[in-house]
């Protein structure tokens, strides 16, 4: 079976799958996965499918802004959710359970309101690939029962960006993206000023050109990571970066030679020393 073929057959799939589940809350954070699943949930099911966003300190205004565009131009049903995470406990503490913690307590809300929406599922937009990482959320996903509908039809990041190319979606290049408090080192608290330093930070380094970036917080080190092919560029332009971050709050600033990887937090659990 040709590649193409194959791509068309799951996305015919997927749209079987949403058929059978019958109405659906998607859980919406304008990022390549759930832009996809949206947008397929919506097209079978119409107003039967309805956008959950969580709205918090751990998301960038840029990503609720895109999220909030998305739905308006697509007229999907969006309700946004709000979430404290200083109220869920132990989050704040920054542990290495921090994810699933944040995801349960999340998921959790999206459930409450689905069913008094009258919905019958709640969707999330991991894929098969995720299943090859260090995914903490994955294990509140399957504690709950929510579906993946991406990941049950065996779709792959490429893939799915190859078919948000073909359906003519805005995200189908868009770079990956992960919450805020994942830029910061494990057992550090996670403070509101300082993800707001971060959120500045990374919007100052797009800004300049650098599409997939992460500031990450070491204490008052700012470790800053681009794609491995911009490492030179960033170090070109030290002269306007260092500053810029450090006006921001940040006492010292370093460049990871290693460049932009997913996860390099978890990186130094279980190292030893």
């Amino acid at each position: 079976m040709g590649l193409v073929t194959q791509l068309q057959q799951k996305l015919g799939y997927l749209s079987e799958l949403f058929q059978d589940m019958g109405s659906v809350a998607v859980g919406f954070s304008a990022g390549v996965d759930s832009t996809l699943l949206l947008a397929v949930a919506h097209g079978v099911l119409g107003d039967s499918a309805v956008a959950f966003t969580a709205i918090s300190p751990f998301f960038p205004e840029r990503e609720r802004e895109q999220a909030r565009l998305f739905c308006q131009r697509s007229e999907i049903r969006q309700v946004e959710v709000p979430v404290d995470p200083w109220e869920i406990p132990g989050v704040s503490q920054n542990p290495p359970n921090r994810c699933y913690l944040c995801k349960r307590h999340l998921l959790s809300q999206f459930l409450n309101i689905a069913r008094r929406e009258g919905l019958a599922w709640v969707c999330e937009g991991s894929n098969l690939d995720d299943l090859e990482e260090d995914r903490p959320g994955l294990r509140a996903v399957a504690e709950l029962g929510i579906r993946s509908p991406l990941r049950e039809v065996g779709l792959t990041k490429a893939e799915i960006r190859q078919l948000s190319r073909q359906l003519g979606l805005p995200t189908w290049d868009k770079p990956s993206y992960a919450c805020l408090a994942s830029r910061f080192a494990y057992g550090e608290p996670i403070a509101k000023e300082e993800l707001s330093m971060v959120d500045r930070g990374e919007k100052l380094l797009m800004d300049l050109g650098f599409r997939q970036v992460r500031v990450r917080v070491h204490g008052r080190l700012a470790r800053v990571e681009v794609l491995p092919e911009a490492v030179e560029q960033a170090a070109a332009l030290r002269e306007t970066i260092v500053p810029a971050l450090k006006a921001l709050g940040f006492a010292y600033v370093t460049l990871d030679l290693e460049g932009f990887r997913t996860g390099s937090m978890h990186e130094t659990l279980n190292r030893r020393v």
